[in-house]
């Protein structure tokens, strides 16, 4: 028989057959052998020891499409990462860390801003422009309201969806919307310090019928670009590429250099000043890691 791994917790898979449930599995001590770990995600093949009690044994795993590093999951067709509009303001930094490391990752990835409720027109517009020309779709909805949620409904269909989002933008609840069988915890708010607890603790799978999956992965507070040089980022702001021909030097950094078709960019405002700054802070933190061999 075979299955996916929807949750893993303390070394039981809980693994989810079409038309016939979930079952709560072990792995067999050939994974250990092998080092292989199964992951939130992971097609597999499992033995039934006792379908009334619906529980099994992991017999083997099928070859995996993808697998992310953070977080640990596998078969991801796409990415979604979830923000508020405002109340809290968005978390920039994270979020740009967060679309190079799928983009790294060959993920695509799409930007939810929700709370659009509570934002301004002019909010919203600013957002779409910087993140649209950055090549990632952009979409707007109220978990309050319900609004927009038949465009993400639509976005998720028929694929694995990897869900991530700090804590306090409403992600849960997004997912109680799409998913209300999954009685997540939503948490309150702190009013004091404008962002929420962290409720999810370890990836789960959702299904939403039809071959679509919504994969929710624990809130996150920060990201490290692991294994990166600083030569390397700029490949990972794509609105850069269309100026940088008109760069004097080949391999110009676009930060201290003369004749740099990016900054003259910047300068026209055809670049997002907050992507570029953005794009220089993480530039002084790779070189910063670089000088002290973190």
């Amino acid at each position: 028989m075979q299955g996916k791994i929807v949750k893993g917790i303390a070394g039981f898979y809980y693994v989810h057959v079409a038309g016939s449930g979930i079952y709560e599995c072990k792995a067999k001590g050939i994974f250990r052998k092998d080092k292989k770990k199964p992951l939130v995600g992971d097609d597999v093949e499992l033995d039934i020891l006792d379908e009334e009690e619906k529980l099994g044994n992991i017999a083997g795993l099928l070859p995996r499409k993808n697998e992310l590093i953070r977080p640990a999951v596998a078969n991801v067709d796409q990415a979604l990462v979830i923000f508020a509009v405002c109340k809290p303001q968005p978390n920039f930094g994270l979020l740009d860390r967060f679309l190079i490391m799928m983009k790294r990752q060959k993920i695509p990835t799409a930007v939810c801003f929700n709370k659009m409720d509570i934002a301004s027109e002019e909010e919203q517009r600013s957002l779409a422009e910087i993140y649209r020309n950055c090549g990632c779709q952009v979409l707007f909805v109220s978990a309050r309201e319900r609004e927009g949620i038949e465009e993400l409904s639509a976005l998720l269909e028929g694929k694995v969806t990897a869900v991530a989002g700090p804590s306090g933008v409403g992600k849960s609840s997004l997912i109680n919307l799409l998913h209300p069988d999954a009685r997540m915890e939503t948490g309150e708010i702190s009013r004091k310090i404008d962002r929420g607890r962290h409720t999810t603790r370890h990836s789960e799978l959702f299904t939403l019928g039809g071959g679509t999956y919504l994969m929710d992965t624990p809130g996150f507070s920060s990201l490290y670009l692991e294994g990166m040089e600083k030569e390397e980022l700029r490949e990972y702001f794509p609105e850069f590429t269309e100026y940088e021909p008109f760069c004097r030097f080949q391999g110009c950094m676009h930060i201290h250099e003369p004749d740099c078709g990016v900054k003259e960019a910047l300068e026209a405002g055809k670049i997002s000043r907050r992507r570029y700054e953005s794009y220089t802070e993480l530039y002084e933190d790779l070189k910063e890691k670089r000088r002290y061999g973190r």
